[in-house]
């Protein structure tokens, strides 16, 4: 198993020459043009225009966030104008909560508790956290049908039933899935490798640093680049 990583930059000041990156939007990111032109830039809510504007600027790979679940022509606009490499799409995602209701019609002796979900599930938020109820697989296979070539996926993965998800989503994506940590600063990447699969992780500069420390033994010098 091959593990490739980059490093998913705050600002343009953690963009190194040397380092495979994608960085978060700022409207700051022109003053540091230059070095972010070598990065792929991470969108939030932020509109198709400005995807459009940085990629009429040069930056070589734009992952569209929230606008793309507000319209999802916005792919196909994108992808038209500028070519399916340069577009990817960007899921925060969390573990759906499951509710719970009485059904009260199915039998006049009693009633049965009907859970909302019947297996984990990680759906799809929105650039201000709140849930969108949207199944972060089916979107994902949904925007790669549009020309999607990556999909850079931000989860805290924290349980068996995460690790279950996170593996689902790598045989069901493959390389065009790239994996990010939420909000955990301390997540155990080694865990994302050797049970969730992950092979291709998007990781805060101080976690970047320290990619080497998660990396199975038995991979090779060259699979552990």
């Amino acid at each position: 198993m091959s593990v490739q990583f980059c490093c998913l930059a705050r600002h343009h000041g953690e963009i190194a020459p040397t380092v495979p990156t994608l960085v978060h939007y700022t409207p700051a990111l022109a003053v540091g043009f230059t070095s972010v032109a070598r990065a792929g830039v991470v969108l939030g809510a932020e509109s198709e225009a400005i995807a459009a504007s940085l990629l009429d600027a040069g930056i070589g790979k734009v992952f569209v966030g929230e606008a793309a679940l507000r319209d999802a022509g916005v792919i196909d606009r994108l992808v038209r104008r500028f070519g399916a490499q340069s577009v990817g799409l960007h899921l925060p995602v969390q573990r759906q909560a499951v509710s719970w209701s009485f059904d009260t019609t199915s039998n006049e002796d009693f009633n049965v508790v009907t859970p909302s979900l019947c297996e984990p599930t990680w759906e799809v938020l929105r650039a201000d956290g709140t849930p969108t109820g949207i199944r972060a697989l089916a979107c994902a296979q949904a925007m790669l049908r549009r020309g999607v070539r990556s999909v850079l996926l931000r989860a805290d993965i924290a349980d068996d039933a995460d690790l279950n998800l996170c593996a689902g989503m790598v045989e069901a994506l493959g390389e065009a899935l790239w994996i990010a940590p939420l909000r955990d600063p301390a997540p155990p990447i080694a865990d994302w490798i050797q049970y969730g699969h992950a092979t291709q992780l998007a990781l805060p500069s101080a976690l970047y640093g320290r990619r080497q420390e998660w990396l199975p033994a038995a991979l090779s010098p060259e699979q552990r680049a």
